[in-house]
Parts: structure tokens; sequence; C-alpha cells
């Protein structure tokens, strides 16, 4: 702690916030333009992405308010470590752009790709400030699967290599990726866009340092990384020490029925808290592995920083009190070698148990469990002109309640930040089906003084022949609920085929062939439950009748109300 209040006094207040927001202004400038200026969907709506600016030995500087967590923490800052060891300093050059998706350094599956380039000042660009880096979700990679049994089935690996060269395209490397890709031109079109992002983010970050002069902005970053480690070791601190476990599970690792059991420890000491795997699951058969850095790592830093609160900026200085305690060849600390095609789904069900493992600790800050899984669905295929189809889409589902509040949602899991819903208009006027219902799941969220947050109900009419793949967990060991709340209800895919009178529910299909005419819905999770139902109030059970959050039925089995013929509360 005193250690990293060892911060300069000659630095004014003033430019000192001025230079923290402007850091993290340019990301979100950045941020804006890649959504103005990319091909996919799944980039310009979706915000699969984003973006970083580390300091030269590749240590987190500032991130977008709305990138995806497990991306900034710290996939930007591995990727640019890695090319530091690689080529060293000395051979990384002004106008140098590089790329990264490998998995012995990101350890996320390969779609995850880095773009980075270093940011120089000086009459010269001789002097090295930082670098800035984008992570975008690639849409197509490669590969034959993915859930594939290896890495070496999921497509491309690219690690640290040279998109651009001292200003100048690296046309090899542009040929080889077109050629391994099923979608060339919204791939190629994504990547400009983020080409565009670094390049611009760079110029933004160097006009501001050299506003202010090197020293004056190497100091700002300093006391910026300090002040960061003193609130979260602040934070800390006001824990009671002690040792907290968690246990749950999920459904199974997509090769066999086994349920994947997923244990936590949290260890709060003074201003340190130390999160241990030592217990989680080995690595498994199936794609749902990730690396120690992009998985067990991250997963820690994204647990951490919604307990130390939105506001904070995340920065290195906001992990330096994370320790971490992460054998080898844990599911989340996998040979780079194992299959990552899911890497993430484990990822929301682990944050929620570190996050249920500190209950005890911090009853009124801990949240009932959310609804955790990815709820993805995948059509691909080819249209009628011969084209490609590629589309995805997730589930937003409830989050847990709180000592104060019911659950929100839906939402994407907490390991997703500000990743939308893509508009029903823009996925019927490109992809081949129609949007016959979207609205709210009622009774999904898990009863209790709080209640939890709610799924949706998403139904998807075919009109051209195609692939489904599904992604789905959580189905068996449900949200659950805190201080007496009851659990969330889990989410389902649901398939009527055409000239069928009833829907079957169908688990996580590796491919099924839809006709024109079947009807396909999504039915995500709720959030659990916080308190007991018995003490919520009327008032608040009465509001979830009217709005159709909850059935007369619900209300009379959980909160133990009677109901008149107009749907009132007999009070």
């Amino acid at each position: 702690m005193e250690q990293a209040m060892k911060i300069s006094s000659d630095i004014d207040p003033v430019t000192l916030e001025v230079v923290r927001h402007g850091l993290v202004s340019i990301t979100n400038q950045i941020d804006a333009n890649i959504k103005r200026t990319a091909f996919s969907p799944y980039i310009y709506e979706y915000n699969d992405f984003a973006v970083g600016i580390t300091g030269p030995d590749g240590q987190l500087l500032a991130q977008n308010t709305g990138g995806m967590p497990p991306f900034v923490a710290d996939s930007v800052g591995m990727a640019v470590r890695d090319g530091i060891a690689i080529l060293g300093h000395a051979r990384l050059h002004y106008g140098d752009v590089l790329l990264c998706n490998h998995a012995a350094v990101q350890g996320q599956h390969l779609n995850n790709t880095v773009m980075y380039t270093p940011i120089f000042i000086g009459q010269k660009k001789d002097r090295l400030v930082g670098f800035f880096a984008i992570n975008v979700h690639w849409i197509d990679i490669g590969g034959s699967v993915p859930r594939s049994t290896d890495i070496f089935m999921e497509g491309l690996q690219l690690r640290s290599i040279k998109l651009w060269s001292k200003g100048e395209p690296n046309e090899d490397v542009y040929r080889i990726i077109e050629n391994n890709t099923r979608t060339p031109v919204e791939l190629l079109g994504d990547i400009s866009a983020q080409l565009a992002g670094c390049l611009l983010g760079r110029d933004l970050t160097a006009t501001l340092a050299e506003r202010y002069g090197i020293d004056i902005f190497e100091k700002a970053v300093t006391r910026i990384l300090d002040q960061s480690e003193a609130v979260a070791r602040d934070v800390i601190s006001a824990m009671p020490d002690g040792t907290y476990s968690a246990e749950t599970f999920l459904d199974d690792d997509r090769t066999s029925d086994i349920p994947v059991p997923i244990r936590v420890k949290v260890i709060v000491k003074g201003d340190e808290l130390t999160v241990d795997f030592s217990d989680m699951a080995d690595q498994v058969r199936g794609p749902i592995n990730s690396g120690y850095f992009g998985g067990g790592q991250t997963i820690a830093r994204v647990a951490f920083k919604y307990l130390i609160g939105a506001s904070e900026m995340a920065n290195e200085g906001t992990f330096r009190p994370i320790k971490l305690i992460l054998p080898p060849g844990k599911i989340i600390s996998a040979d780079p070698t194992a299959p990552m095609g899911n890497y993430s789904t484990p990822f929301p069900t682990v944050i929620d148990a570190i996050l249920k493992a500190l209950e005890k600790a911090m009853p009124e800050r801990i949240t009932a469990g959310h609804f955790g899984t990815h709820s993805g669905v995948r059509f691909h295929g080819r249209r009628p002109d011969g084209s490609m189809l590629e589309a995805h889409d997730s589930g937003h589902g409830g989050w847990g309640a709180g000592a104060f509040h019911d659950g929100s949602g839906p939402y994407r899991t907490m390991a997703h930040g500000d990743t939308r819903i893509i508009p029903t208009e823009l996925q019927e006027s490109v992809l081949p089906f129609r949007i016959e219902e979207f609205s709210l799941r009622e009774d999904s969220g898990g009863a209790g003084k709080f209640r939890g947050g709610l799924g949706f109900r998403k139904v998807y009419r075919i009109l051209e022949e195609c692939q489904l793949q599904t992604n789905l967990d959580r189905t068996k060991f449900p949200p659950w609920g805190v201080q007496g709340g009851q659990e969330g209800k889990p989410g389902r895919f649901t398939l009527q085929r055409v000239g069928e009178d009833q829907a079957q529910v169908i688990g996580r299909e590796r491919s099924k062939l839809l006709q024109p005419g079947d009807r396909f819905a999504v039915e995500t999770g709720g959030g659990g439950g916080y308190g007991s139902p018995l003490e919520r109030s009327h008032d608040h059970i009465q509001k979830d009748l009217n709005r159709g959050y909850i059935t007369p039925e619900a209300a009379i089995q959980n909160y133990m109300v009677r109901i008149d013929e107009n749907g009132r509360i007999v009070k």
C-alpha cells in the first residue's frame, strides 16, 4: 500500500484528470468509429470487440467503457507483451501493425484477434510511449467446426506477425487471411475498420502525450495506475479476512453428459485478495477450455471489477492487489493445444461462483446468480446465389436480485459487457428468418423479497434451408437465490417442425437442418431471487402481475397470496 502511494507531487490535478479521461475518451472515440465502419453486424451492432491502450511494457492503461471485459482484462496486454518478447522493442517501428490470436498467448478461441501498433512521439518518432490495441472477434477464421477436439481444427493461428511494416501493408499476410475464411468480404471489411481504429487511436494518443510532454505524461500515467491500485486495496480492506468458497457445475463438457465441477476459493487478507482455482475441473476433451491468461486470470479480474464498482476505471493498477493460484492443466489454464472453440462458456458461471463465495463476507453487496449462459445460436449454409450464410445470435437473460433491488435484465452475461441485441429489422433484412415473437419470459426470475431479472422469448420462423447450431448451459444447475431467495428458471430451446402441432425441447445441437416453415424458439433463463419471497411487498407483487412479469399461478405458489377474479391481490 505504501509503495502504491509513493507518487510524484509535481503534476497538477487538472492535468492529471485531463490525461486520465483523455485516454478513456480516445478509446471510446475509436469504439464509435469501429461501429460506424465495420462490415459485420457481430461488430457494429453486437459490439464483440474492445479497445485498449497499454504502456511500453504492455501494461493496460485504459480501455473503452463498453468493451468486452474478457478481451481487455487482459488479452490486449498479453498480445503486446508477446510481440515484445518475440521481436524486442528494437524491431518494432513506427507504422508497424501486428496481429495475434495464438492460443498459447491469448488462451481464447482463435476468432479473438488482437491488432496493435506502437505509439511513438517526437519529430523522429523514436520515443515509445505505448501501444494502441484492439481485439475484434473475427467472424470466421477457417477451421472445421467450433466444437473441436484440438485447437488445430479451429482455424488459422497468427502469433505476433506484422500485417503492416513501417507503414506498408504486408500483402502476403492479407492473402493468407483472405484464403482462410469463408466470409472474406465481411472479414476484410472488419479488419479495415480495426486497422483504421488502431492508426487513429495511435495518433490521438501521441497527440495527447506530446501536448503535455513525455515527462508529465508518464508521471500522469504512473499516478493513474497508483490511484486505481489504492482504490482497489481500500475495497479489499473493507472485507473481513477469511477464506470463502463456492461450488457449482456446468452441464457438461460438450462431449459427454457428465457435469463439470466449478470450485473456487477466495482468500481475503488485509488489502490483498487471492482467487484460488486449485480445485477447479481439469481441462476437458470438449472445446470449453481456455488458457491461464485468457481464462483464469481474466475471470478473476472481471469478477473483482464487479466488486469495486463500474465507476472505477479498469487498468493494470486496479488488478495489482489480485493474486491467483491456478495450476496448469485446469479448464481455465489449459494446454495451448486444447480445444477452445467455446472457451467462454464457463466464464459467466465461474465469475458467478467467485461472487457467490463472498456472500458471507459481503451479504449486502453480493447478488444472486444470473442466467450465466450464452444461449447462443448459429445459422449457417448457403444463400440461393451460392454465397455463404454465417449468422450468430445470442440470448440476453435475467441477472440476480440484490439486497435492495430486483434483478436487472434481460442483459448479456457478466462476461460480455456492452454487447447488444442485434435489431430485429436488421436481422430480417439480411438473414433467412422472420422474428414472430420477441417478449419477456414470464415467471423466469426467481422469487424473493427482491425478484430475479427476467429472460426473454424469441421465436424465429425459418424462410430458407439452413443449418442450426446451439450453445446453452446452466440447465441442470439453475441460477441460485441468496439469503432465502429462490432460483431462477433455466433457459431452453424448442423446435416446431413445419406441419407438426407441438414444439419439442432440443438440447445443444452440433448441427440440425432447418427447413422453410420451421419455428425455432430461444427462451433464456432468469436470475435468482434475494431474500424470502414471503417478505416481498404486495405492491411489488401486484406490479409484477399487472406487467405480466409473473403469472397468477406463480404468485399464489411462490408468494402465498390470494388473487380475486379481477387479478387483484386480496390483502
